[in-house]
């Protein structure tokens, strides 16, 4: 990041606000700082009296500043000469997964969310309102930094009888009252619409607790599933030139890599395929390459020689790309064999559709006996999702025990209730009982996709955000379900419509005349077009074919997730952006991968959340 903004705006440090600094009062200061008490009382300490720090500050505020912060700083006869600029950014989340002209993703950095809202001892913590109003607020900088005024939509309350739900049901309505409260105040920021140009829909972690743990089959998920990754860190191995103990280099897996951008959501056995067809035909096409396989000691002419000059720049740099890629991808088919993952995979995605049952996981259980603790806990956490009533009274104790599990690993599936909501738990078992709205007795957690063709083993699964993303697109989700805060009035085209979506405001609205909103986003974007070469190198985004079609795409729809979102949910988000030719837009409290997952259940059911309001740590 420092070296971006080095590079951009000419910046020679970055420092910590909280930090003993060293005054440079010749030198201008950019302060990037979240509106605080704390934060503004340290930068007028640092710009008042005699000797400022700094020659001149621009102060910058993450989200919109408090009226009194600002007379604050401006009661300082001092500080007020020294200021360059007070603005409000508006820019308190993290993209990810963005490429040109669009952002497929976003995070709140909240880390510990599923803790301080869905944990045993959340209803009684500060933590829990802290948590759902800083959401809020970089929620909603989200859109004053796009400028997009949202429809905003949110799971309802499952319990029939609202008097009886749970602070953990009424988490998504929660928040988004407080997003919307945040919005209003938008309203008055230069440009930003006054109607609706975009849908906002917030969902909790409940809506699909089988996404974060199953195994997904794409390259990316791979990756930070089985590899020993930091982030997008990949720690590469190569043989030393000297002879001694391999050499070892940091690699990032990013956007800039374009051979990542097309694979990541390819499924491995595509991804290993494509990258073999890719060196294939870069050594066909490339001199230097040709030279670098034949060997065969012939006289070279003045022409070939230039040749392979010209080339050798570009062969280095795609045969490290290319050579980066065949390794990783080597790496993780090879731990797919040694860990038995197609087997227990099939496994997974036979559960969740139906096709098997309590004898197949327990002759896995019986008979894998090797597979990680971790693998057979996952496959555990799916099973009681399909099967919760094979999970009551001592029934899940045997499990444990068939699957060698420890009482820390069956603390992580009784968590799953947490998340249930207002699921009902038997009285008169003492043990698990997981129970999510109803389920059938020979269950499918999820219908197969009817009409898409599965090209790959073990891609059957899908997350349950698609299906309720394209309802919602068709106007066909339930209302009593997925209620609305701000419902637009609708259009004639409308009226001549039938959907359960056309809903009458819900009675927390405000009372303010809605003109009928823009079925398009108020920005025409323009998509990022694939990278093309004739050298056996070029990449395409996974939308190749809708380049055309995007530069008149529809609304915005962001997809919020409290608790956390997977990478499943992300491959989900881009490619309805295609299909459904509108931005879909994948936000979360977080980002994990499996085993962060995990950790973060374990710690529903740990007391220590006595220690308070946590403090702000985006920045």
């Amino acid at each position: 990041m420092f070296d971006i903004w080095r590079f951009k705006i000419g910046l020679e440090v970055v420092e910590d606000l909280f930090r003993r600094r060293q005054p440079l009062p010749s030198m201008d200061a950019i302060y990037f700082i979240q509106p605080s008490k704390e934060n503004v009382v340290m930068f007028i300490s640092d710009m008042s009296g005699r000797e400022p720090l700094y020659k001149k500050a621009f102060v910058f505020f993450s989200s919109p500043v408090p009226k009194e912060f600002v007379n604050h700083i401006k009661s300082d006869t001092s500080v007020l000469p020294r200021i360059g600029a007070l603005r409000e950014m508006n820019l308190e989340y993290f993209p990810i997964d963005s490429q040109t002209f669009l952002m497929q993703g976003f995070i709140t950095d909240h880390e510990t969310a599923l803790e301080d809202l869905f944990s045993e001892e959340a209803e009684k913590s500060r933590r829990f309102e802290v948590c759902l109003n800083t959401m809020a607020t970089r929620i909603a900088t989200v859109f004053a930094s796009l400028k997009e005024f949202p429809i905003v939509r949110y799971r309802a309350v499952k319990s029939q009888d609202t008097s009886t739900a749970t602070t953990r049901d009424l988490i998504p309505s929660k928040l988004a009252e407080a997003v919307w409260n945040c919005l209003l105040k938008y309203k008055s920021i230069p440009n930003f619409p006054q109607t609706e140009t975009c849908e906002l829909f917030i969902l909790d972690r409940s809506v699909d607790q089988i996404a974060p743990v199953i195994h997904e089959w794409t390259y990316d998920a791979m990756c930070h599933d089985l590899l020993d990754m930091e982030g997008n860190k990949y720690m590469l191995e190569f043989p030393s030139k000297s002879g001694g103990p391999p050499e070892k280099k940091e690699v990032l897996l990013e956007d800039h890599d374009p051979v990542w951008l097309e694979l990541r959501h390819a499924h491995i056995a595509d991804a290993s395929e494509r990258l073999h067809d890719k060196m294939t035909t870069f050594k066909s096409r490339n001199k230097a390459a040709q030279v670098q396989s034949s060997r065969d000691g012939g006289e070279l002419s003045t022409r070939d020689m230039q040749k392979i000059v010209q080339a050798l720049p570009q062969y280095n740099e795609i045969v490290e790309k290319l050579s980066l890629h065949v390794e990783i991808a080597g790496t993780i088919n090879k731990l797919i064999r040694e860990m038995g993952l197609r087997e227990l995979g099939q496994l997974e995605q036979d559960l969740v559709f139906g096709d098997a049952g309590a004898k197949d996981v327990i002759n896995f259980l019986r008979t894998k006996q090797d597979a990680s603790s971790e693998n057979k806990l996952r496959l555990l956490m799916i099973y009681a999702s399909v099967y919760p009533d094979r999970f009551e009274g001592d029934k899940a104790s045997k499990l444990m025990q068939l699957a060698r599990l420890s009482p820390e690993d069956m603390k992580v599936v009784n968590n799953m209730q947490l998340l249930g909501g207002s699921s009902k738990i038997k009285k008169e078992t003492t043990g698990f009982s997981l129970k999510f709205d109803g389920q059938k007795k020979k269950q499918a957690e999820r219908k197969d996709r009817t009409g898409e063709e599965e090209t790959w083993q073990l891609f059957r699964f899908y997350p349950m955000i698609e299906e309720l993303i394209e309802n919602l697109s068709k106007g066909e989700l339930s209302k009593n379900d997925y209620a609305c805060i701000n419902e637009p009035k609708p259009t004639v085209q409308d009226k001549s419509q039938s959907g359960s979506m056309r809903a009458i405001p819900t009675p927390a609205a405000p009372t303010e005349k809605r003109p009928a909103y823009s079925k398009r986003s108020r920005r025409t974007a323009m998509w990022a077009r694939p990278h093309s070469s004739d050298d056996g190198y070029s990449s395409d985004s996974v939308l190749k074919n809708a380049a055309a079609d995007f530069k008149r795409m529809g609304q915005r729809l962001f997809v919020f997730i409290i608790g956390g979102a997977t990478r499943s949910e992300l491959r989900v988000c881009h490619k309805l952006t295609a299909k459904l030719k509108r931005e879909v837009v994948l936000g979360s409290s977080s980002f994990d991968d499996p085993p962060q997952y995990i950790t973060k259940l374990k710690l529903l059911s740990e007391k220590d959340l006595s220690k308070g309001a946590p403090q702000p740590n985006f920045w």
